[in-house]
């Protein structure tokens, strides 16, 4: 893959940015309230001090001047203060992303160690007991909501069992890797039930495909082992597609995993787009949605990597 085609992806994604941040800004100024509806409840907040702060932050202008102004701030890397905290509001994303990608990271890992011999399985052994077994255990993992998953689990290892705490990123006081390993434990598994149970069912589909290639009944007929045939022929013509997939759930997760870090008082990007929707931070949300969408291209170029990789065959010029 040259350089010369990763700049015209990114080049290319320039305008796509635009086009999204001209939506989401106008979807979150046409909402209903608004960032002071807390100040104008509030006795102490005179209309003196509301005024100066609906002037701090622009909000008596025009809503397509105040898109100018935040384009052109968020185009050199100026995005803002939190109306909430106060604080810049790449501090306030800062701060949060690295516990969304400690959760993340290792339910995708999770997700991808789970999916990977359950779709073989399924798919060696097409129409068998355990095909059948495990496709509805990938349908119910699909189906499950994911808070009522992770409630079930609070009232089971930590309410009844007491075995993991029930919810936060860490004891006060404490950050030692094994108490950081339990509070880890029920959101990363919750967050990559669901993600396993549909990679499993996309690369049984995958894999079924290659099985039936002729290229495989060659191996097959040059006694090549079943063991022999996966690792060296089907898997990584299997994985080409499934990498799409792949990417897309890590650009979401990384956006943040909203529930499931909600539920479990995680203190990554999803629990903090929350607060920031509750409080009609628009500063916040709109740097927080952005992020998510710069991911989700960088995901997506990251997936033609891949593909390169995984398939020599693959060229991008």
């Amino acid at each position: 893959m040259s350089p010369a085609y990763l700049l015209r992806q990114l080049l290319g994604a320039i305008p796509l940015l635009l086009a999204i941040s001209l939506i989401l800004f106008a979807i979150v100024h046409l909402a209903p309230g608004g960032p002071l509806d807390m100040y104008t409840d509030n006795p102490s907040v005179t209309p003196a001090a509301l005024e100066h702060i609906r002037r701090a932050y622009g909000l008596d202008r025009p809503v397509p001047l105040q898109y100018l102004m935040w384009l052109r701030s968020m185009v050199v890397g100026d995005w803002g203060f939190s109306i909430r905290t106060g604080r810049p509001v790449l501090a306030e994303i800062a701060d949060r992303l690295p516990a969304t990608l400690l959760l993340g990271g290792t339910a995708m890992l999770l997700a991808f160690l789970l999916a990977l011999p359950v779709g073989v399985l399924t798919a060696l052994h097409r129409s068998s007991r355990l095909d059948h077994l495990l496709t509805l255990l990938s349908f119910s993992g699909i189906s499950i909501p994911v808070f009522w998953l992770a409630l079930m689990l609070q009232l089971l290892f930590s309410i009844m069992l007491g075995w993991l705490p029930a919810a936060g990123y860490t004891v006060f006081g404490d950050a030692s890797l094994g108490d950081r390993l339990a509070h880890l434990a029920m959101p990363a598994c919750v967050l990559s039930l669901a993600t396993a149970a549909g990679w499993s069912r996309f690369l049984r589909s995958s894999l079924l495909d290659v099985l039936r290639q002729d290229y495989i009944r060659t191996a097959y007929a040059k006694g090549q082992t079943t063991a022999g045939m996966l690792v060296h022929h089907a898997l990584r013509n299997a994985l080409v597609p499934m990498v799409t997939v792949m990417a897309l759930d890590l650009a979401s997760i990384i956006s943040g995993a909203v529930i499931t870090e909600t539920v479990f008082a995680w203190p990554g990007i999803g629990r903090l787009f929350i607060e920031s929707m509750d409080g009609r931070d628009y500063p916040v949300l709109m740097g927080l949605m952005m992020t998510g969408s710069l991911a989700l291209v960088l995901a997506n170029l990251a997936a033609d990597i891949a593909y390169a990789v995984i398939d020599p065959r693959i060229r991008f010029g």
